[in-house]
C-alpha cells in the first residue's frame, strides 16, 4: 500500500509582534530571538489596548488571515516582498512560533504539533551544519540520533540520501563556512535538507532554499525538491523571493502575500488570468511572479473589484493542465489512506538517554579533535607555557624568599589557567544553535546533550594539565613527593575544568561572542581580585567578604599552597640550626588549615563544577523548551 501523504490546510491565521519594545540580551525567556508571538485572551486584549491607544505603531499585524492548502506530491511556493510575512507563516506552519489566531489540519484534522515534527522538516534559511564534519558524518549522526534502526539500515538509508541529494562526490568532505573551507554553498543547502529528509518526512517546509546561490544552484535545488514530492508523495512548503522562469514553472501552486495579506492563491496560469482580468499587461521577457511583486500596490487596489463571476473564471481556469492530469491520476491509482501520524514515527526518542550520551560524545569528540584553534594550538600552548614558566621560576629555594615565589607562581597560574579559556566560547556558541535546532524536532534529550558535553572534556582537559604541570612542577622544584605532585596535577586539571564549565554555562546565557567575553572577563576579574592574594581576607571589607567565599580562585589558590608547605618538612627560615619558620607555620599564620582542608577543598571545586554546568543545563532547557517541543521536553 502506498501512502496518500500528508495535506496540510491553514485557516485564518493571524499574527501580531510588538515593534517597539525591546528586550535585554540575556533574555532566554523569549519564544524566538527576533519575534515575540502573541497567544491567548490576554495578548489580544494587549493588543486592542495598543490599537486604541496612542500608539498605533507599537504593533505589526505580520500576517491578517491568511488561507492555504499544500497537497502531497505537489510544491506550494509562498512569494512576496521582503516583510510581506513569508518566514513568519512558514514558522507557524513548522510549529516554531504561535499564530494569534487560526488553525492548521492534516489530512482535515487538527494538527497534534509534538507528533506533527516527527513527521515534517523544517530547513531555516541558514545553514546550521557543524564545519568540521564530512557530509557523511553529518547526515550518519542525524540518523543514528532520530532514527532507531539497525546499523546497516542506518547506513543504506544515508547512502541512498547521499545519492539522492547528488552528493556522492563531496560525501568524505567537510561542510566548511565562511573560515573553514568545505564544499560549495549549493551542497551545503543539500546537506542542510538532507538532515531534515533523513527520516522520510512527509512533509518539508524550507525557508529560501535558494537565497544566496547562483541561479544554477537554485535550479538544481528547487528540481531536486520537484523530483522529491513526486516519487515520494511529499508535500513541500517553501519560501522564495524572486524565481527564474525555469523555477517558477516547477511550482504546482504559489501563495503570493504583500503586507501580511493573500493577494493570490493557486496556480502560475490563474494567477496570469487574474492579472489580465485587472487590465495589467505583461511585458514580454518578464517573469510573471516578479511582474506580480512590482504591481502589488495596483493588485491590491484592484483586488476587490473582481466581480464574481470572474473570481469563479480563475479559480476554474488552468485546471486541466497535463502537469496537473499527471498528479491527479497519480493520486487517484494510489489507495487511499492517510498517513498515519500516531503510528508511523515513535512518539518518544529514538535512542535511550544512554546511547545519546555515546553518539554526542563521539560528534563532539571529533570537532575538537579537528578544531586546530581548540586541540592543536591549545596543546602547544599549555607545553610551552609549562616550559616559560618552569624557566622564569627554575629551581626556586626552600626559603622565605622562595616561599613567595612559589605565591607569586601559584596565583599566576590560576590567573593565566582561568581566564585563557574564552577561545572556545564561539564554539559553544555555535553547538547551542545546533542543539536548539536538533531537540525541537525531538532528536534527543537536552540532558543528554549536556552530560556528553561534560564527559567529552575530562580526557581533553587531562591531557593539557599534563602537557603543563610536568615540565612545570619538576623544573621549579616544587614539592619533590610524588603524591604531592599527583594532587598538584588534580588541581590544574579542576582548575581548568572549572573555567570550561563557566564558560559553557556564559555560552547558554548569552546572545553573542561580545557579550560573553566581557561576562568572562569580568567574573575572573572579580575572582582573582577577592582571592585573597592581592587583598587579604582580612582586610575584604564586611559587604564584599561574600565574594571570597565564592571566588573560583579561593580554593585552588589554598589547594595549591597546602600541597605545597604543609607535610612537606621544608624549614623557610633557619638560624643555629634551628627552625623559626616552617611551611606549617607560615600557613596557620596566613590563616589556611593543613591537611584536614586538602580534600575540603576539592570537594568545592567539584561542587562549583557541578554547580555551573547544572545551571548552563537549566538555562538551554529553558530555550530548548520554549522552541516548541514542549510535550517530549516534559519527559526528562
Amino acid at each position: 500500500m502506498k501512502k496518500q501523504g500528508c495535506e496540510i490546510e491553514a485557516i485564518g491565521i493571524n499574527y501580531t509582534i510588538y515593534t517597539q519594545k525591546r528586550e535585554t540580551p540575556f533574555n532566554i525567556f523569549r519564544r524566538n530571538q527576533h519575534k515575540k508571538c502573541l497567544s491567548g485572551v490576554q495578548e489580544l486584549h494587549e493588543v486592542k489596548e495598543l490599537e486604541k491607544g496612542n500608539d498605533p505603531k507599537a504593533i505589526r499585524h505580520v500576517l491578517k488571515d491568511v488561507n492555504c492548502r499544500a497537497k502531497p506530491g505537489e510544491i506550494l511556493a509562498i512569494v512576496g516582498p521582503s516583510g510581506a510575512g513569508k518566514s513568519s507563516f512558514l514558522e507557524i506552519l513548522a510549529g516554531k512560533i504561535e499564530p494569534e489566531s487560526g488553525s492548521i489540519y492534516v489530512n482535515q484534522k487538527p494538527v497534534d504539533k509534538a507528533r506533527f515534527k516527527k513527521i515534517s522538516g523544517y530547513v531555516t534559511q541558514k545553514d546550521t551544519l557543524f564545519p568540521l564534519l564530512t557530509v557523511q558524518e553529518t547526515l550518519s549522526f542525524s540518523a543514528k540520533l532520530r532514527l532507531k534502526l539497525p546499523a546497516k539500515e542506518l547506513s543504506s538509508r544515508v547512502k541512498c540520501l547521499i545519492q539522492e541529494l547528488g552528493l556522492d562526490h563531496v560525501a568524505g568532505s567537510r561542510i566548511g563556512d565562511d573560515r573553514i573551507r568545505g564544499i560549495s554553498g549549493g551542497e551545503r543547502r543539500r546537506v542542510s535538507i538532507g538532515v531534515e529528509l533523513i527520516h522520510d518526512p512527509g512533509v518539508l517546509i524550507l525557508d529560501e532554499p535558494t537565497s544566496g546561490l547562483d541561479s544554477t544552484s537554485a535550479l538544481q535545488i528547487i528540481d531536486m525538491l520537484k523530483t522529491m514530492a513526486v516519487t515520494h508523495g511529499r508535500t513541500i512548503i517553501l519560501s522564495i523571493h524572486q524565481p527564474c522562469f525555469r523555477i517558477m514553472k516547477l511550482f504546482n501552486s504559489i501563495l503570493l502575500l504583500a503586507n501580511g495579506t493573500i493577494l493570490h492563491h493557486g496556480t502560475i496560469e490563474q494567477l496570469s488570468l487574474r492579472l489580465m482580468l485587472m487590465g495589467l499587461q505583461l511585458p514580454l521577457h518578464v517573469n510573471i511572479l516578479e511582474f506580480a511583486i512590482e504591481s502589488i500596490d495596483t493588485i491590491q487596489k484592484k483586488s476587490h473589484t473582481l466581480l464574481p463571476q470572474s473570481t469563479l473564471m480563475i479559480k476554474n481556469s488552468g485546471k486541466f493542465t497535463l502537469q496537473q492530469l499527471f498528479q491527479e491520476s497519480k493520486l487517484i491509482d494510489e489507495e487511499p489512506i492517510s498517513m498515519s501520524i500516531h503510528n508511523d514515527f515513535p512518539s518518544g526518542f529514538a535512542n535511550s538517554r544512554l546511547q545519546e550520551i555515546v553518539i554526542l560524545t563521539i560528534r563532539f569528540w571529533k570537532i575538537i579533535y579537528r578544531t586546530k584553534e581548540l586541540f592543536g594550538c591549545k596543546t602547544l600552548q599549555m607545553l610551552v607555557s609549562g616550559i616559560v614558566l618552569g624557566s622564569v621560576f627554575y629551581n626556586l629555594e626552600d626559603n622565605l624568599v622562595g616561599a613567595q615565589a612559589r605565591v607569586g607562581l601559584f596565583a599566576f597560574i590560576l590567573t593565566y589557567l582561568l581566564s585563557s579559556t574564552t577561545e572556545a566560547l564561539p564554539i559553544f556558541l555555535q553547538e547551542r544553535e545546533i542543539l536548539m535546532k536538533e531537540t525541537s524536532c525531538g532528536s534527543y534529550r537536552v540532558s543528554s546533550y549536556a552530560i556528553a558535553n561534560s564527559l567529552v572534556y575530562l580526557p581533553f582537559l587531562l591531557i593539557l594539565a599534563l602537557l603543563f604541570s610536568t615540565p612545570l612542577y619538576w623544573m621549579v622544584g616544587l614539592n619533590k613527593q610524588f603524591m604531592a605532585f599527583m594532587h598538584f596535577l588534580l588541581l590544574i586539571w579542576l582548575i581548568l575544568y572549572t573555567a570550561n564549565s563557566v564558560v559553557v554555562c556564559c555560552s547558554a546565557l548569552v546572545p553573542n561572542f561580545i557579550i560573553g567575553n566581557s561576562l568572562v572577563c569580568a567574573m575572573m576579574g572579580s575572582c582573582a581580585l577577592f582571592s585573597g592574594y592581592f587583598v587579604s581576607k582580612n582586610e575584604i571589607p564586611n559587604y564584599w567578604i561574600v565574594m571570597h567565599y565564592v571566588s573560583l580562585f579561593k580554593y585552588p589558590f589554598e589547594g595549591f599552597l597546602i600541597n605545597e608547605f604543609s607535610g612537606s618538612g621544608k624549614c623557610l627560615q633557619c638560624m643555629f640550626g634551628m627552625c623559626l619558620a616552617s611551611g606549617e607555620q607560615v600557613l596557620k599564620e596566613e590563616g589556611y588549615g593543613g591537611e584536614e582542608s586538602r580534600r575540603k577543598n576539592l570537594l568545592i571545586m567539584v561542587c562549583f563544577i557541578l554547580l555551573y554546568r547544572f545551571i548552563s543545563y537549566v538555562i538551554l532547557r529553558i530555550r530548548c523548551s520554549q522552541g516548541g517541543f514542549k510535550k517530549i521536553l516534559i519527559s526528562r
